[in-house]
């Protein structure tokens, strides 16, 4: 049993917002489909980094949930800036359970552990925004991972990080981020957001800590893999 990662998906079906007209986003959600079928098993799990769906409701979102929970294994997935469909916690999971898409959960103040490893992580913020709403955003965000990663080592397992925004990027550091990150030895962070051109100003590793970039259209629309593990069976 594997644990695999990607992010950014931009689903369109129920938004009518296809990706397609970038440069490499061609047929990209069935070269996702493909890709993942192919390695991806029941008893596997993926998490799934954010930018899910362009649907800007739960009820716009749900040809995109109901595509996501067609794909073999257990989905874990936490919130990206363009997810206008996320709501509280237990919205989407009411959501979740109303409509039976029983293999998605969210990452969200909380951590998923398998007994030896946990799935922690949060969106993240931007680098540099500098606005007293930003400073607020950036001390939650740092909070969440923060709480993420202490429910992970009070289970006794080791943490595995993953976020939206990357902690760094080009000349960019968020500080509050990454003394989390620090203060926990975090040594692997796996995140998304990035895309095009953007991805030559991306940073492999800072203060001996690797950044993986794993937005969809970076790694080829094909779920990467992170560890191997359990089932997962306590989320389920």
């Amino acid at each position: 049993m594997n644990l695999f990662t990607i992010s950014d998906l931009h689903l369109p079906l129920g938004a009518n917002k296809p990706m397609d007209i970038f440069g490499g986003w061609d047929n990209y959600v069935e070269r996702l489909q493909k890709n993942w079928k192919k390695l991806v098993n029941k008893d596997d799990t993926v998490v799934i980094g954010g930018d899910v769906s362009w649907g800007i409701s739960l009820s716009e979102s749900r040809p995109d949930f109901e595509f996501i929970n067609s794909l073999p294994g257990v989905k874990i997935i936490l919130k990206g800036n363009h997810d206008y469909w996320w709501g509280t916690a237990n919205k989407i999971n009411e959501f979740l359970s109303y409509n039976k898409f029983d293999t998605i959960k969210i990452l969200h103040n909380n951590c998923y552990s398998d007994g030896s490893i946990s799935i922690c992580g949060t969106r993240g913020w931007i680098y540099d925004g500098i606005g007293e709403h930003d400073q607020k955003v950036i001390l939650r965000e740092a909070n969440r991972l923060e709480t993420s990663i202490k429910l992970a080592i009070d289970k006794g397992t080791v943490p595995i990080v993953f976020l939206h925004y990357p902690p760094v990027y080009a000349e960019y550091i968020c500080e509050e981020i990454l003394s989390i990150l620090k203060k926990y030895n975090i040594d692997t962070v796996y995140y998304g957001h990035i895309h095009g051109k953007g991805i030559y100003n991306t940073v492999s590793e800072y203060d001996n800590i690797k950044l993986m970039l794993v937005a969809a259209d970076g790694i080829d629309f094909t779920p990467q893999f992170v560890s191997k593990c359990g089932l997962f069976e306590k989320i389920l």
